[in-house]
This record gives structure tokens, sequence and C-alpha cells, in this order.
């Protein structure tokens, strides 16, 4: 058996890829290592969304490039596969002599027939292939939950953002693909599935019959079993009413939504190419919460984007505030090649107000945080026991919320239990079992 060590950066769905390359190479005679001085084949799966990702990535392969030189006698292969691959393309072979294949996020089946080709020269591959089914084990981490794509790609163009360069336009699995995906999961024993796209709610565009996203989460719905579903992210005004009437009505869908908002002021988000404003995000988070009960709903958001002005930038912790927002996801704007945004050099913020920013709005989102947790003090929830640590265990509500047991009974992982909340603080809540 060879030894393969692979490194993940960036999102769910990169993890997901990883899952698919590490159970697809077992077929190939290759067994996952944590060891890296005892490995045959490196490779990176990276994430261009910051330049610190991009970095990371660029980290790794310096540092395998070094173990490649000090061990010539073994036939040592680095390959970097990812966003960063379909980015920089053949550059990388010229700025990392040691790097033997280049492989884009469209090109993760063509794996086995490449490894092979570079035992005769050294290669990049990136060609825009359609989505391939096969019938390749997906090698999954241990866990409770599973990430099952539906889709990937995305149409939108927003004017920061790097992914239609980098994962290429919407592209979709079919149903069944996905059913019978989703039906191997749960008969391994995950309790929680999470569907990923870059745009979930757009699922279904590319494929005949124009199935979309109420359509499939209905269609999981209706498998048996005692488990959850998941779904992340959503664009904001392609969350369709038949979406949230099926979460409404459903037995295993969690009461969750990811919705970036990214500014909360009209003329940043016009810049930012994104299709809505504050006002309409503002009525698709109220008819969310007027239908579902105990919904969460979290957020992403940019802080420093080229052109803000500081009271554009107070409109964001504004909105954070009057949204009722339960959580965001935030980063200082980076500079990311190919986007419009890119070109806005003038405009460009300066790295220090950039971090003041940031430093803000996570102020802001730890309040908010802290404010939703509270909420839930002396309520009953459902949780799944996910982890456990120093004796403590671990779950997540339905609507995602941590909560850490102090009962001092023992669960097991994978376990649904009833908690009644005690106490919470800005990231957990704590309760005992009832």
């Amino acid at each position: 058996m060879k030894k393969l060590f692979i490194d993940t950066l960036g999102c769910q769905m990169n993890k997901s890829d990883t899952e698919r390359i590490v159970g697809m190479l077992s077929h190939f005679d290759y067994v996952r290592t944590e060891d890296e001085y005892e490995a045959d084949l490196f490779i990176v799966n990276t994430c261009a969304i910051r330049q610190l990702s991009v970095d990371k990535a660029y980290s790794r392969l310096g540092y395998w490039g070094k173990i490649k030189r000090e061990n010539k006698e073994r036939d040592i292969k680095i390959a970097i596969a990812g966003c960063v691959s379909n980015l920089e393309k053949e550059q990388l072979l010229k700025k990392f002599p040691y790097l033997d294949l280049v492989f884009g996020t469209r090109n993760i089946y063509e794996l086995p027939k490449l490894l092979k080709e570079i035992e005769e020269k050294r290669l990049c591959a990136l060609d825009d292939m359609p989505i391939v089914e096969n019938d390749y084990s997906i090698i999954r981490d241990k866990s409770v939950n599973a990430w099952l794509p539906i889709m990937e790609g995305c149409n939108n163009f927003c004017s920061y953002c790097v992914v239609p360069y980098t994962r290429g336009r919407e592209r979709s699995r079919s149903i069944e693909a996905i059913l019978a995906e989703a039906k191997a999961i749960l008969s391994q024993g995950f309790k929680e599935i999470t569907l990923l796209g870059q745009n979930v709610d757009s699922y279904g565009k590319n494929l005949e019959g124009k199935p979309n996203f109420a359509q499939l989460l209905k269609a999981l719905d209706e498998l048996e079993g005692d488990f959850r579903i998941r779904f992340t992210s959503s664009y904001p005004t392609d969350i369709t009413d038949d979406v949230i009437e099926v979460v409404k009505n459903s037995t295993h869908i969690c009461e969750c939504f990811h919705i970036p908002m990214q500014s909360g002021n009209d003329r940043v988000l016009r810049a930012m190419n994104r299709r809505y404003n504050v006002e309409q995000y503002r009525e698709i988070v109220e008819k969310i919460r007027k239908n579902i009960k105990d919904v969460t709903i979290t957020s992403d958001f940019i802080a420093g984007f080229p052109g803000e002005t500081y009271e554009e930038f107070l409109d964001t912790i504004k909105a954070i505030d009057e949204l009722g927002l339960d959580y965001s996801n935030t980063a200082a704007y980076s500079v990311r090649p190919l986007t419009k945004a890119s070109k806005m050099v003038d405009d460009f913020i300066e790295e220090d107000e950039k971090k003041k920013r940031l430093a803000i709005l996570n102020d802001k989102v730890k309040e908010a945080h802290l404010k939703s947790n509270e909420k839930y003090i002396g309520r009953t929830l459902e949780i799944l026991i996910d982890d456990v640590k120093d004796g403590v265990y671990q779950g997540r509500t339905r609507n995602n919320k941590v909560v850490h047991l102090e009962d001092n009974k023992e669960y097991k992982i994978g376990q649904f239990v009833d908690v009644e909340i005690k106490r919470v603080t800005t990231w957990c809540m704590f309760g005992v079992s009832v």
C-alpha cells in the first residue's frame, strides 16, 4: 500500500471533496496517513477565497518540497487540488519546480489516471468537466454528520468573489444520485446530513425537467429513519416560499438558514453586485421567522470593502441588531484576482482600518450571539450528541446551538437527548437532560 497525506483548507465543499479523493484512491492501493515523513503522495486541497488561505497552501507545498528533496531515493509525488489550482493553473508548475500535479475541482474523478501520467511528466489538468457519478466508495471522517454536495459552482459573480472562476458555473447532481448517497450515508450510521452548494437554492436549474430545491428537500425528508438534514448556503432572493414551506412542515430538516448578507448598506451591496437591497433582505428574514418557529438565521459580512465609508460600515452593525441575526461569519476584504473589486485600486481601504472595522464587527457578532442564546434559558431542546471532551458531552440543537451537558451522565455519540437549558455564554449553552 502507498501512503497518502492530504491537507484540506477551506470550506465544507473542500472537506467533502477530500473524502471522495481518499475513498477513490483506496481502490488504487493508497491508504491515508497522518505522518508526513512516510507519505508517498502529498495533496493539498486548497481554498482561494482569501489570500491567507492561498499562502497557507503555498507554505504546505514548500514544506513538502523540502521532504521530497531530502528523500530522493523515494518516488514522492506532490499535487495541488481545489480552487487555487483553477485560479493559478500552469503557473503553479513554474512557481514550484518540485510540484508534480495540478488538478482542479472538476477533475477529481480523473485522479487515478492522472497519477499514472505523472510517472512520465509533470501535469496540469483543469478541464471543465461535468459532474461525474461513479461507484467509488467515500471514506468519510468519523462524525455524526456527513457532507453531501448537491451542486457546485456559482453564476452570481459578486464583485469580490473568486468562486465562479474557481468552481465554475452552477452544475447540479440528479435527485436520484443525491437520494442514493443519502441512503448510503444513513445506512452507515450517520445521524445528520448537510447538503452543500455555493447556492443551494439554485439547485436543479441546469437539469432536465428543472427540479428545484424544495422538491429535493421534500424527497430527502421522506426518507425513513431518525436523522437530521441541514443545508448551506442560501442566496437571499433565491429562497422561495416553497422552500420555507417544506422546512416548516418537515420532520427531518433543521430550522436553520445561512443567508449571507455581506453588507448592511444599499450602495455597498450594489458595488458588491449583490442582487438585493437591505429592505429585500429584511423581508426574507421576516418571512422565514414568521413561518418557522425557533429558526436560527446566520449570515456573512465583509468589513472594509473598497470604497466603504465608515458610516456605511456602521449600517452593517445596525443591520445585525435590527434583523436580530443569530450569528455571522466575518472577514476583512481580501483582494482576489480576476474579480471586479480587485480593480477598484483607488478605493482600497488601509489594512489598519479594515482590522479596526473587523474588530468592531466581531464584537457586535459576539453580542448578537449571546442575545440569541439567552432566549433559550429555561427551554427544553432536543440535541444530537456529537462529541465528548474531559467527560463533558456536547451536542447541537436542531437550530444549530452548541449545548454542553452538566448532569454527569453517560451518553452515546449520535444519541438524541432532550435538554433543559440552564445557562448560556457567548458561544454555547449549558443544560441537563430531562
